[in-house]
């Protein structure tokens, strides 16, 4: 071999020893990395920045100070420290202050920021450099702040008090105990409902919630720490029994007087959504009938209680579902703007006050998913919506008068991504609605932050995160569709593929499945929302698919309801047009499916497993419903009717009966103290299990929810890895 012959031979056994070398140095995730309660999970997860609006002035919060951003160059400068917070209220070892992270900045023309300290909330003067107001300390529940009046609303002893801006605490109710339950929320936070208290926009009247469950049945939870266990009830209204009964009451803080709206018996009625007119003088609410197939917006008077009218009525066949509150446009008090699926999908109308609707305001085979609120100089509403693809949540602003839309986004991934109580967008815009920060992802992006000037239409970038596994033995996620099996209906899927993938081996796979409404698995965001158990099982040789069946959310009305009086089952249809894929692939082997889920998805992966038995070999289910007439009244009875009413649906979807058909190896896991998907379904379940000979596998966590918290969600996909390692590999 001549020299120059030697010398490309060598390169190339130096550049594959350089490759070599170089996968061996990807760092290999652990779940302490991925999972949520793992000790390393901040620092492998995309960095953030928090940020709120002093007016249409952007604000950064942080741990030790909060400045503000210069909105056209990003420059930011600093308002003030924690350190001089504390050095102004004269706090002490035991109080004080704790971050800056949730500060806000409830007045645009005041220098004044509003903090909390563990025991009352504070406002400062950061420019006087002094406490201007506290609000007293409470130690309480449901706490709500009005800055138009400085009241606080809160629940202490199960009784319903108001402290006024001078700190007297006025006590509004005296029979509250665990039975009647005031300012919380109701109806088993179903309707949009997170919350039991509402202010006016005078800040001078409090509606709240009254509801009486003294005759729910109390479900026996029970605690097992305690010397001799101890019994700790819950009440929980299963489908087809007696539920509990909502009255909405007004405090007026001037008068110091109470009144209760006229709705009539509130026995098998739902109260939702409840709103205040501009003049804070009449109060909305959504009612619905126990069938859930008939809404009406009704209006009271705020200082009699009476009923003034039904503004609309909407009625459907199967279920009528009214998610949001209606919001009276800035500028004209006289018209407001409704949400509604009346015509397939979520949109908005405009109507009058007194109930008459002038326009549909937006329409299209695709879902508003939120109104973050008004651009008022441009007569503008700013919506969330999916116009841009079913994956993706894309701002926009529409002309109230003319419909027009125009998007401020970059019309790709996932945006306006903050986290508030009542899961709205809002906090994103400023409050004349000129600007928005954007907090976004996309599947290649961990997360940038954008300030968008929504009459410019144009997007200053201020923050992008950098890749946190940059490093790591990485996998392939991708997303795809399969046809329903309807025959003609996209649906959604993501995959992840093992590392170091080799397209002439067969892989064990793992489907994962959730499958219920209220919810997608496949989204636009970054690594396609893939879990970290996804990646963790990548990494450790399998195949990961994720499908959004029909009766998942924000594809449509028809879409969801599909599945209506008998959950589960075109749902396991549309779920084996996903695996009809998977065996078409040479690289899953078909001899090694297993499938994996929790809570609804708990019901799925069983279903599964006891439908197509020669299909599944391995199963974990967790927190599985077993039997839906044992799952709670609202959420059960709008997708299933009650079991009177639908006895074969209800016999159909049980799980119980299917037992005997178990072949596969299936976990079941169950937190002890779950009040959610309480744990006698998966007991019935195990118990029909020993009588017919089927040999499930079992696994508590004492104590827990229906999520194990903390650490213990690491145990947990420890423990669901393992099992498939054990059975499927």
């Amino acid at each position: 071999m001549n020299r120059k012959a030697f010398m490309k031979v060598f390169a190339v056994i130096l550049s594959l020893t350089f490759v070599s070398n170089a996968m061996a140095q990807l760092k290999q995730f652990t779940l302490e990395d991925l999972n949520y309660g793992g000790n390393n999970y901040y620092n492998m997860s995309p960095k953030n920045q928090y940020y709120t609006w002093w007016g249409d002035e952007l604000i950064k919060t942080d741990m030790e100070k909060c400045v503000s951003v210069n909105k056209k160059s990003g420059a930011e400068k600093t308002l003030f420290t924690l350190d001089e917070i504390n050095e102004w209220i004269g706090s002490n070892d035991s109080v004080f202050v704790r971050h800056l992270y949730n500060a806000t900045f409830p007045y645009a023309d005041k220098p004044w920021v509003l903090l909390g300290n563990r025991m009352e909330m504070i406002l400062v003067d950061w420019k006087a450099k002094k406490q201007v107001w506290h609000s007293g300390k409470t130690g309480s529940l449901a706490e709500e702040w009005c800055p138009q009046s400085k009241a606080t609303a809160y629940v202490k002893d199960h009784q319903l008090y108001v402290g006024d801006e001078n700190g007297v605490q006025h006590q509004i109710t005296t029979d509250g105990s665990r039975e009647i339950v005031y300012g919380q929320s109701v109806h088993r936070d179903e309707f949009g409902i997170y919350k039991g208290t509402f202010w006016s926009p005078s800040g001078q009247q409090l509606a709240f919630y009254r509801m009486d469950q003294s005759m729910v049945t109390d479900y026996p939870q029970v605690n097992t720490f305690t010397r001799i266990a101890t019994l700790e009830a819950d009440k929980y209204p299963m489908a087809g029994e007696a539920m509990h009964k909502v009255t909405v009451g007004v405090y007026d803080l001037k008068t110091n007087k109470t009144i209760y709206l006229k709705a009539g018996a509130p026995t098998d009625r739902y109260f939702t959504n409840i709103s205040w007119s501009p003049d804070s003088r009449t109060i909305y609410i959504f009612e619905l009938n126990r069938d859930q197939n008939d809404m009406q917006l009704v209006s009271y008077d705020a200082v009699t209680g009476e009923k003034i009218k039904t503004l609309y009525r909407e009625q459907h066949e199967k279920y009528v579902e009214p998610q949001h509150p209606i919001v009276f446009l800035p500028w004209d008090s006289n018209k407001f703007i409704m949400q509604s699926q009346k015509d397939g999908y979520n949109h908005l109308y405009l109507f009058d006050k007194d109930g008459k609707e002038l326009q549909q305001i937006t329409k299209g085979e695709w879902v508003v998913l939120d109104i973050l609120g008004f651009n008022k100089a441009k007569k503008q509403i700013i919506i969330l919506s999916t116009e841009c693809n079913p994956l993706q949540n894309n701002l926009f602003a529409v002309d109230v008068k003319t419909g027009k839309r125009t998007l401020l986004d970059n019309g790709k991934g996932c945006h306006a991504n903050v986290y508030q109580a009542d899961g709205g967008h809002s906090s994103a815009l400023s409050a004349s609605g000129a600007y928005i920060y954007d907090n976004y992802t996309e599947p290649t992006v961990p997360r940038n932050i954008d300030i968008i000037d929504v009459a410019k239409h144009s997007r200053k970038q201020i923050f992008s995160a950098a890749n946190p596994w940059k490093g790591y033995d990485v996998p392939e996620y991708f997303c795809g569709t399969v046809k329903a099996a309807d025959g003609k209906t996209d649906l959604y899927y993501r995959m992840v593929k093992p590392t170091n993938f080799d397209p002439n081996k067969k892989y064990p796979t793992v489907v994962y499945v959730y499958g219920g409404p209220h919810a997608r698995n496949v989204e636009a965001r970054w690594n396609w929302y893939s879990r970290g158990w996804e990646t963790y099982m990548a990494q450790k040789g399998y195949v990961l698919f994720i499908l959004d069946n029909r009766g998942s959310k924000d594809r449509g009305r028809d879409f969801e309801q599909a599945t209506f009086r008998h959950l589960g089952q075109e749902e396991m249809k549309d779920q084996m047009k996903g695996v009809e894929y998977l065996k078409s692939l040479p690289f899953v082997d078909q001899d090694r499916i297993g499938v994996h889920g929790w809570s609804f998805g708990g019901f799925m992966t069983i279903s599964l497993m006891v439908n197509y038995p020669e299909t599944f070999k391995v199963g974990v289910a967790g927190g599985p419903v077993i039997d839906w007439t044992l799952y709670e009244v609202m959420y059960g009875e709008r997708y299933m009717d009650t079991p009177q009413q639908n006895p074969e649906g209800y016999e159909q979807t049980n799980l119980i009966r299917r037992a005997k058909d178990l072949k596969g190896k299936l976990q079941i896991i169950q937190g002890m103290n779950d009040k959610t998907v309480v744990p006698q379904h998966c007991l019935q379940f195990i118990h029909e299990c020993n009588i017919v000979g089927t040999q499930p596998d079992f696994y508590v966590y004492p104590g827990e929810p229906h999520n194990m918290r903390g650490h213990q969600s690491t145990h947990l996909h420890e423990r669901i890895t393992q099992y498939f390692e054990d059975y499927l590999k």
